[in-house]
């Protein structure tokens, strides 16, 4: 389905992106991305896949990504004062992002449905599910962690060679490719005209450096969460990659150890991306979850 809009979303009242897949009377599932990425970052090959699976897919950006609103009159982001604890550079948090998620089913008429959220869209998931239990139907939590600055550090040593991104769009997207050099999955192949390709069209949908230091700020802003995520009562899938050094296994540990009954998948040479030969396993490992969640609490 071609992208849409859905305007005056939830308490916010603001504008998201979205697009769905798939047949509109499955089970819906919606994908969460991550920190500075757009929706365009779950790739359709993969949403093909999971739809084949009898599956209903929205994809949308975030606040302050691509083609939803941007917070640009809010205060400028500072990470180094939200690291050291000051957090009134904060535009929001994670229950703003998870409030417009549920402000985006509000709009498609659904009363819930099945979350799927990698990185920061793995944090925003967990937020929605602790927030607004009755609106969430299962909870695949990807490559993320618990808000516990302990674990799912990032391998600050490795990223700090990448420098900061050029402004210029030749520039943003050779740095892209450089970036998931470092970031990507050191068991699979790094397709690198894919990475060019979609950074190029990230660029040109609502590229915002500063959007993406103010979802980080609201990170840092919203806590640690792991007391909350051991109320759960959701079925729960934690996939984390056994070489990720944007976020540390260490977070996928946790964030299922909080979890009651949340299962653990650790996937060898798995870095902080989706390759292509991980999709069939992936999407397969979702809609196992989601069909044992379907014939169990909702349908209780």
């Amino acid at each position: 389905m071609s992208e849409q809009k859905a305007l005056n979303v939830g308490s916010s009242g603001i504008e998201m992106a979205y697009e769905r897949f798939g047949d509109p009377g499955a089970p819906p599932v919606l994908l969460i991305m991550g920190g500075g990425a757009q929706m365009i970052n779950w790739p359709e090959g993969f949403c093909a896949l999971l739809a084949g699976h009898g599956l209903q897919l929205i994809r949308f950006d975030n606040r302050d990504s691509g083609r939803s609103s941007h917070f640009h009159d809010g205060p400028a982001p500072d990470l180094q004062a939200a690291l050291a604890g000051d957090f009134s550079s904060a535009s929001y948090t994670l229950s703003d992002l998870a409030a417009d998620a549920v402000g985006l089913l509000d709009a498609l008429g659904l009363d819930s449905a099945h979350l799927v959220g990698a990185s920061l869209g793995g944090m925003i998931a967990q937020m929605m599910a602790i927030e607004h239990p009755g609106r969430v139907r299962s909870l695949t939590s990807m490559m993320s962690t618990t808000g516990d600055l302990g674990v799912g550090r990032p391998d600050f040593a490795k990223l700090a060679r990448l420098g900061p991104p050029p402004p210029d769009r030749r520039g943003f997207v050779d740095w892209q490719v450089r970036a998931f050099r470092v970031i990507g999955s050191p068991g699979f192949p790094l397709d690198e005209a894919a990475v060019a390709e979609r950074a190029g069209r990230a660029y040109d949908r609502g590229h915002d450096p500063e959007g993406v230091m103010r979802q980080s700020v609201a990170v840092l802003a919203s806590g640690d969460r792991t007391e909350r995520l051991r109320s759960l009562k959701v079925p729960t899938l934690v996939i984390h990659g056994a070489e990720d050094v944007m976020c540390d296994i260490s977070g996928g540990r946790a964030t299922a150890a909080a979890i009651p009954g949340a299962e653990l998948v650790v996937i060898k040479g798995l870095g902080h991306n989706l390759p292509r030969e991980l999709w069939p396993r992936i999407s397969t490992l979702i809609a196992g979850l989601v069909r044992r969640a379907e014939g169990t609490s909702h349908n209780a």
